[in-house]
């Protein structure tokens, strides 16, 4: 159990009540609708001497201040057992009641001006959720923090020893890779394309110039829009090693602090755009149980929600991939050469493999992507031939898991491979299942790497001294990860179970070299 771990939430406990505070920050919501108010007030009043704007101005502002305190009035909370319950409502009374056990994600929102009060809005989700199931807008800092560490105190094993790297940054964004970033995206280059087009547009045709951006302003805006969000959700991103999960603070006016626990990560993706290729960039993204596209509403886009890296080297990359998988890649194959026939912008590119652990595979035509999807979180196997696969002798294996797009595709596998691929991979995924601890819960791919030592330390029998003695000396293990290569002649080299393995690191490059041992 780390410091900052609180026990376990009281069996029953009395109503508490939101922050004080709270009517006055919930009028920082309307903050973007009253400065456009502000400013048209001022335009129009210079020109006619009005002050009806201004009216509805102290109007909305004073509604909003009643209104929240109302809100204020009537929302309470309290831990029942294992139970958080929120109520509130004024006409229609809402009681929910959210199982801890059931507990996705919790973030800490903290708009500009709930940051300058000094509050904060605690968001919870459920799994198989398709929005935010809990509200506590707002608490106060220190209270919002505490709680947060409650609810995810389910995601830890307390028989699991602590990472030495708890509270380390796993990877941060520079202002200068986030700019670059965005530049070298699509929808900038569409934006700026636009742009040039009808500057030039208007020095020959103005007419048709004029008619052209009043078209195109909506787009241009929402363009504009797009790029802004993704600057300022990612601004000053950080992710940090914590006991129940990967921690990410990141945001520009509003800040976001959001917790990826370890149990809950159904799929891993790793995604470069073909514009950040010749800089060696890579974006780290997770599929949570639970988090759907609606979650994203209010806070940017889903790339961002779900982004563990939004933009990193491949270094960076391979580390929190380490503590995500723990352990290296399995052996990759590719498929026949008669796919290039059926997949010839993506044949080079399309490769996968397996190991006891993991499926994993590399797919993309413009956009070379990377998916890790581990056995236990499994789904479904299926097996599926198109009307252009048949001919060829061709079928492709799904892995699928939790979501829409989570899943590992070994595409375009000769018939008889498939066939082998359905059976070992379901008898792979049955076996890691059956090989999760009892009451551990869903475990995830990030569950500490000696969790099975534990247990079996445990069934030995924890009086024992010599199982003690080897428990101790398996907990100053080093945890699995990249570390300087020992032999000098790499920059890196992969530490796992204890040994070194042949998986090296170069430059932002991985490459195979068994490492001898010394004579």
């Amino acid at each position: 159990m780390t410091p900052d771990a609180p026990d376990a939430p009281p069996a029953e406990s009395d109503w508490q009540r939101l922050h004080p505070l709270t009517p006055l920050a919930r009028i920082g919501r309307l903050a973007p609708a009253l400065v456009f108010l502000v400013l048209i007030s001022t335009v129009h009043s210079r020109a006619e001497n009005s002050t009806a704007e201004t009216d509805y101005l102290v109007v909305i502002t004073l509604a909003s201040a009643v209104y929240g305190y109302i809100h204020w009035m009537v929302t309470r909370w309290r831990f029942e057992g294992d139970t958080l319950r929120i109520e509130t409502g004024l006409i229609r009374k809402d009681s929910r009641r959210l199982p801890l056990a059931r507990i996705q994600a919790v973030d800490i929102v903290r708009p500009l001006l709930a940051r300058l009060l000094g509050v904060s809005e605690l968001r919870v989700r459920l799994a198989g959720s398709g929005s935010t199931d809990g509200r506590l807008a707002y608490l106060s800092e220190a209270q919002a923090a505490e709680l947060r560490l409650i609810l995810l105190a389910g995601h830890r094993d307390p028989d699991t020893t602590a990472s030495p790297n708890t509270g380390l940054p796993m990877a941060t964004l520079t202002l200068g890779r986030l700019i670059g970033s965005v530049l070298l995206s699509l929808i900038t280059f569409v934006l700026v394309g636009t742009v040039v087009v009808l500057t030039a547009l208007d020095q020959v045709e103005p007419r048709t110039a004029r008619v052209a951006t009043g078209f195109v302003a909506v787009y241009l805006l929402s363009f504009a829009g797009v790029v802004w969000r993704r600057l300022s959700g990612q601004y000053g991103f950080v992710a940090v090693e914590g006991p129940e999960g990967v921690r990410i603070r990141r945001g520009m006016l509003q800040t976001i602090s959001e917790t990826v626990p370890y149990t809950r990560i159904q799929a891993v993706r790793q995604v470069q755009p073909i514009l950040w290729r010749p800089f060696g960039w890579v974006r780290l993204e997770v599929d949570v149980a639970g988090a759907t596209a609606r979650n994203q509403r209010g806070e940017g886009t889903s790339v961002v929600r779900k982004a563990l890296l939004p933009v990193g080297s491949q270094q960076d990359s391979w580390h929190l991939l380490a503590r995500l998988l723990g352990g290296p890649d399995p052996a990759r194959t590719p498929p026949p050469t008669r796919a290039r026939w059926k997949a010839p912008l993506s044949y080079h590119f399309l490769s996968a493999g397996y190991d006891d652990s993991h499926a994993m595979c590399v797919t993309g035509r413009l956009n070379r992507t990377t998916t890790w999807v581990p056995f236990e979180k499994t789904q479904s196997v299926r097996r599926i031939q198109g009307p252009l696969q048949r001919p060829l002798g061709l079928a492709t294996v799904h892995v699928d898991v939790a979501g829409k797009r989570a899943r590992a595709e070994f595409r375009d596998r000769e018939e008889a491979e498939a066939d082998r691929l359905v059976e070992e991979l379901t008898t792979l995924s049955r076996a890691a299942r059956l090989r999760r601890p009892a009451g551990a819960g869903d475990l995830g791919p990030g569950a500490d790497a000696h969790a099975d030592a534990d247990a079996d330390t445990h069934a030995a029998g924890a009086g024992d001294e010599s199982v003690a003695t080897a428990a101790a000396a398996q907990a100053r293990v080093p945890p699995s990860g990249w570390y300087p290569d020992p032999s000098g002649r790499h920059e890196q080299r992969y530490w796992h179970d204890g040994r070194w393995t042949e998986q090296v690191g170069d430059g932002g490059r991985r490459s195979v070299d068994a490492l001898t041992p010394m004579p």
